[in-house]
């Protein structure tokens, strides 16, 4: 699963994805730092199964710490987006390329107002953060009108003179977009469309199947950044302002300081706490010390930098995302190499047995015969339907 960090320039997207990564992306205070997509790794936390099996697990392609599994997710930090991107303005073409393989968004933005529409430094409250979300969402609606009316007469004719379903068709042309077969025909149906006849619909029906393709195949939620520039009346102030939108405040900067001074050995810090404790006073400097008092007094004052919660919020609510554990052992728990419980996997929610095989390894998906309930020692058919936290067995055929 992949996670996009999209904004416009000088927001805070950058440090976010470091803070999130430690990938060492490019940072500074200036439109357009970012060039080139940065892709890292970043974790979402879990409870591990371990304690309930009584097991002392061996993770290999994550963590486990005092039984919080931390599972990794793929993060890609795009070039900021200004306005008019969808048509070749600054850097959009590449933005909106980049994005196509997104499976969800995290919108950051300026909650403090200090960058305009393009980037350029403001002072506190000098521009309106709602007004970054709309267009945002305005480009990339946009862009996949541009991709659906590419070729909509042909595609509309053909439907009805091939007798051709028009979301197949669709699909085809809008599959380098994330978007699949499920998604438009789900629109279609909820916007009223007759699929039948879709040389009648008109380019504002056009566009509406393209807002609706976005919040399907897109789903977004906001990082309200730079919060710890807004005093906590001013923060609550503008946090209303977002309404409906699943907006958290966030302090990306402060959780970059704490990952490396943990990195370092200075503190000793959990993303996602909402504390740290110093390690070793006697290696601060001065203004390490004065750092660490300042970020120490506004989570006392606020809570966690909130930059795990964004990402847990993106993965387990906007992805419906949930952790199995796949193993060649369904007593011990191990794969092939004795190790306990050493791979999670995040998949969507209704996930199969299957098709968890087929994302182990392509031969086990084709040679399936059936798989294991470990934790309720009973066998599952192909397309049982997998639950959070199972741990699975697969049995495959030669």
């Amino acid at each position: 699963m992949e996670i996009g960090i999209v904004g416009k320039p000088n927001v805070g997207k950058s440090t976010f994805f470091e803070a999130a990564t430690m990938a060492g992306a490019e940072i500074a205070n200036y439109p357009f730092t970012t060039i080139k997509a940065n892709r890292g790794i970043a974790h979402v936390r879990s409870p591990c199964v371990c304690r309930e099996l009584g097991v002392s697990c061996e993770p290999r392609n994550s963590v486990c710490i005092d039984g919080t599994r931390l599972v990794p997710i793929e993060l890609l930090d795009v070039a900021g987006l200004v306005p008019d991107a969808h048509a070749g303005k600054g850097l959009g073409n590449q933005f909106l390329d980049d994005l196509r393989q997104a499976h969800a968004l995290v919108h950051v933005v300026d909650i403090s107002g200090s960058a305009d529409a393009e980037g350029n430094p403001l002072g506190k409250g000098s521009h309106d953060p709602i007004s970054d979300v709309a267009f945002l969402c305005r480009e990339i609606d946009h862009w996949f009108l541009n991709i659906i009316m590419k070729d909509w007469t042909k595609i509309s004719r053909t439907s009805e003179s091939l007798h051709r379903k028009v979301e197949e068709l669709l699909a085809d042309r809008v599959s380098g977009l994330g978007i699949n077969i499920h998604h438009i025909t789900d629109a279609v149906h909820h916007l009223g469309l007759d699929p039948s006849k879709p040389t009648g619909w008109k380019e504002e029906d056009l566009m509406s199947l393209a807002v609706t393709l976005r919040k399907r195949s897109k789903p977004m939620m906001i990082a309200g950044n730079k919060a710890d520039r807004l005093d906590c009346d001013e923060l609550k102030q503008a946090s209303s302002r977002f309404g409906g939108e699943l907006m958290v405040p966030t302090y990306s900067e402060m959780e970059l300081a704490l990952r490396r001074a943990d990195k370092a050995g200075l503190i000793s810090y959990m993303p996602g706490d909402p504390g740290f404790e110093v390690t070793h006073p006697e290696s601060l400097s001065e203004a390490q010390k004065k750092g660490l008092i300042r970020i120490e007094e506004v989570m006392k004052e606020r809570g966690p930098t909130n930059i795990q919660t964004v990402l847990e919020k993106a993965a387990f609510e906007l992805l419906d995302l949930i952790v199995v554990y796949p193993v060649e052992d369904e007593h011990k728990y191990t794969d092939h190499d004795g190790k306990v419980l050493p791979d999670a996997f995040l998949v969507r929610r209704g996930t199969t047995a299957r098709e968890l095989a087929y994302k182990v390894h392509t031969d086990l998906g084709e040679k399936f015969v059936r798989a294991v309930d470990c934790r309720k020692d009973r066998a599952v058919a192909a397309d049982h339907p997998l639950e959070n936290n199972d741990v699975i067995k697969i049995h495959a055929g030669r």
